[in-house]
């Protein structure tokens, strides 16, 4: 069995609510999140895959454990990017499960992480960028794994996406956090046309030394490529070509990296 704690503290580290628990554990907590507030995950075996919420209005993602993890409450601008019932009111519910074997040999989607943030450790997939449009929570990289794919609008959301600032050299990092087997990439690139341009190629760099290019169009539809499977820990997205449009604005909605846990 896994212990495994949930506790909220506050800015100066005192202990607000805490559960323990082995293998699923629930926390309801009755109070008004303040800012410096943190929800802390403590877990006894590393290198686990579990199914965490950390407030209900967020949703549930399996997420695969190297060890203990720190959350910060956002407040104000660093929400924007979600849901306005997320982490609001007087009453929150926060939940953790050890994965089912079953759950976890699944075909799914392994890029997909509602608890994703910048700082954040131990917990993946995580999304990492060298740019981000003038550091606005509605522009992070980890928008584009949040599993939100409403592209035909941008800002705040459910518009949120990955900004690039208009920067050529633009290129974004998905960790895995342990080896994993895919063979399938669907892209939504963010459609509000006439303000956005769009990608007609966007290329990929895999842990395992091979790449590929992806072809696309102006479309608001999902892109989506298929490939022999790869063994990689990580991908990264890069030298995204615009099409010659008078818009200097492309972005990604979404990114779904779809496959399974590695046989070895």
């Amino acid at each position: 069995m896994v212990e495994l704690v949930l506790k909220i503290v506050d800015k100066d580290g005192n202990v607000l609510v805490q559960k323990k628990e082995t293998d699923e554990v629930h926390v309801v907590y009755e109070q008004a999140y303040q800012p410096g507030d943190c929800i802390e995950f403590e877990i006894s075996d590393k290198n686990q895959y579990v199914w965490l919420q950390l407030d209900d209005a967020l949703g549930k993602s399996m997420v695969y454990l190297t060890g203990n993890f720190s959350y910060c409450i956002p407040f104000e601008e660093k929400r924007t990017n979600l849901s306005p019932k997320a982490f609001w009111g007087e009453k929150h519910l926060l939940s953790a499960r050890v994965a089912r074997d079953y759950e976890v040999t699944q075909y799914r989607n392994l890029a997909y992480n509602v608890c994703d943030q910048h700082l954040i450790e131990n917990l993946y997939p995580h999304a990492t960028a060298n740019v981000e449009t003038r550091g606005e929570a509605v522009f992070a990289v980890q928008n584009a794994i949040d599993g939100v794919t409403m592209n035909v609008s941008h800002g705040e959301w459910p518009y949120e996406s990955w900004g690039i600032n208009r920067q050529d050299d633009a290129k974004m990092r998905i960790d895995f956090g342990r080896e994993v087997e895919v063979n399938r990439l669907i892209l939504y690139t963010r459609a509000d046309f006439p303000h956005d341009n769009w990608w007609e190629q966007v290329s990929f760099t895999f842990s395992d030394g091979s790449s590929l290019d992806m072809k696309m169009e102006k479309s608001y539809k999902p892109h989506e490529i298929t490939f022999a499977v790869k063994k990689i820990t990580w991908l990264e997205m890069h030298d995204m070509k615009k099409a010659d449009d008078p818009s200097p604005f492309p972005a990604l909605t979404q990114i779904e990296v779809y496959g399974t846990e590695s046989t070895k």
